[in-house]
């Protein structure tokens, strides 16, 4: 097993593309911890939200409100007394930062009461590792994992996306978050970038935002 992490509960997040279950999958596996994946692809709503998105936006966001407090409630309580490692590839706030993007302002103002108080009930993730990726690398990753609902997300809509996560995360300073600049790694295929991800990953953090911008050292 690889080295001990710091935090117990580690979120992964970022754009779409951004390489969040595959690393999630990959930390996990280092360290034996528990996994909680986004179950996305069970949503009915998806295609139909990218072929139509002013009709579909409002059930979309709403169902995926209650699949992933139901999955993060779920998998959070239920405890392990020989692991308590978790490693998720989503934070329940993507909630509130995908519906800002996709529903008018009324809907997001009924919205977002309910996620607050939904939002309450959850355990917070020791450390939040976001994945920041340029939009060009994020449409490359979506063009070659080959989904078909996914070809029709333009830049403007990733744009918006990183925008909303960018406020997310200078909103949220009281909480531990590692930015990783994602542009000149590849921590699927490279494994030296990964080891030395997962050794950052692995060190201790105070609350506030933390920067790694540099080509990881080999």
């Amino acid at each position: 097993m690889a080295q001990k992490p710091f935090h117990s509960y580690i979120a992964i997040e970022g754009n779409i593309g951004a390489g969040k279950s595959s690393l999630a999958n990959r930390l996990a596996a280092s360290f034996g911890a528990k996994i909680i994946l986004e179950e996305f692809e069970d949503n009915s709503f998806l295609p139909k939200f990218y072929a139509d998105q002013r009709r579909y936006a409002f059930p979309l966001e709403m169902s995926f409100l209650a699949a992933r407090f139901n999955q993060l409630k779920r998998q959070l309580m239920e405890g392990d007394i020989f692991n308590n490692f978790i490693v998720s590839d989503y934070i329940f706030a993507k909630c509130m930062l995908f519906s800002k993007v996709n529903l008018d302002d009324d809907e997001y103002d009924l919205y977002l009461k309910l996620f607050e108080i939904i939002n309450l009930q959850l355990r917070q993730p020791d450390l939040l590792v976001y994945l920041h990726n340029p939009i060009e690398k994020l449409q490359w990753n979506i063009a070659n994992r080959g989904r078909p609902y996914e070809q029709q997300i333009t830049s403007t809509y990733l744009q918006q996306l990183t925008d909303g996560y960018m406020q997310f995360i200078q909103a949220n300073q009281h909480l531990r978050i590692l930015i990783v600049d994602c542009a000149s790694i590849d921590f699927v295929n490279n494994t030296d970038h990964y080891n030395n991800l997962e050794s950052l990953i692995c060190k201790e953090y105070k609350p506030g935002v933390h920067y790694i911008n540099w080509l990881l050292e080999t």
